[in-house]
């Protein structure tokens, strides 16, 4: 498995009009062959800016790089890219993750 993580710093004051572009934007990602999960976290609000955060776990590096190496969904979902970067502070955080071990917990969510 492979994840990817965003980490975006907004300001307090704009945090509500992020949080609304965040949760009514298409997400094409899910369609994408490979890609298994994408939550979208809010961080804490203390101290200034505070912090949103996507994953995108993936089954393998070789489906994210076929998904970022081109392809029309990837053009489509980056379209508007930088559109709403007067809401951040700074650029977003990228990293890219190969997971090593997974241990799951006895409790499964509802």
């Amino acid at each position: 498995m492979f994840v990817v993580v965003n980490r975006f710093k907004v300001r307090l004051d704009w945090h509500p009009d992020f949080r609304r572009r965040w949760l009514d934007r298409e997400v094409l990602l899910n369609t994408a062959p490979g890609c298994l999960m994408i939550p979208f976290l809010k961080g804490s609000t203390y101290p200034n800016p505070v912090a949103y955060i996507s994953h995108a776990f993936w089954a393998s590096r070789e489906a994210f790089e076929a998904w970022r190496g081109g392809s029309d969904l990837f053009q489509t979902a980056h379209k508007n890219a930088g559109k709403g970067e007067h809401l951040t502070i700074g650029q977003r955080a990228f990293s890219a993750s190969e997971v090593l071990r997974t241990v799951e917990g006895m409790e499964r969510p509802a």
